[in-house]
């Protein structure tokens, strides 16, 4: 099962090194991890996804609990949530191709934010798996370059 975990922690050097390490040495997997400040200063949330069922999921907030930079660790999957992510596709473009691509970046909601002689360099938000339909369809173009953030999340509403 898809875990989604956000952990806060304390902006320091050394804590996302710390944080991915515990994972490692565990065995657990970190299918995506994204970082950066939190509303309260002096604080970065991870927000963390991986595999496992229930008893793994237990384990890994142990874990976590036990690094001395770790403010909290909250299972967001359990909850209704929003999650998005980014990606930047560069794809082949001749010029007669083009209006078919831009057919399928449009049926996404991309952008298209760079032209070049013979590609376009598209970015896409939303879920994962809006990103690996996109991804899919634009394949056979040629992909040329692929560049993706990782899943943020939240909880819905005023939790």
């Amino acid at each position: 099962m898809k875990h989604t975990i956000a952990v806060l922690v304390n902006d320091q050097p050394g804590v996302l090194q710390r944080v991915s390490g515990l994972f490692g040495r565990r065995g657990y997997n970190i299918e995506s991890i994204t970082v950066g400040q939190s509303e309260e200063e002096g604080l970065s949330r991870m927000v963390i996804v991986t595999w496992g069922d229930a008893s793994t999921l237990e384990q890994i907030e142990k874990q976590l609990y036990k690094l001395i930079d770790v403010i909290k660790v909250v299972d967001l999957s359990s909850k209704p949530m929003v999650a998005r992510e980014l990606a930047l596709i560069k794809v082949k473009a001749e010029p007669s191709e083009r209006p078919e691509i831009m057919g399928v970046v449009e049926t996404f909601r991309a952008a298209v934010v760079d032209i070049g002689s013979t590609s376009l360099l598209v970015q896409v938000v939303g879920d994962t798996e809006k990103i690996d339909a996109m991804i899919e369809l634009l394949k056979p173009y040629g992909i040329k370059e692929l560049s993706r953030t990782g899943v943020t999340a939240m909880i819905r509403g005023n939790a």
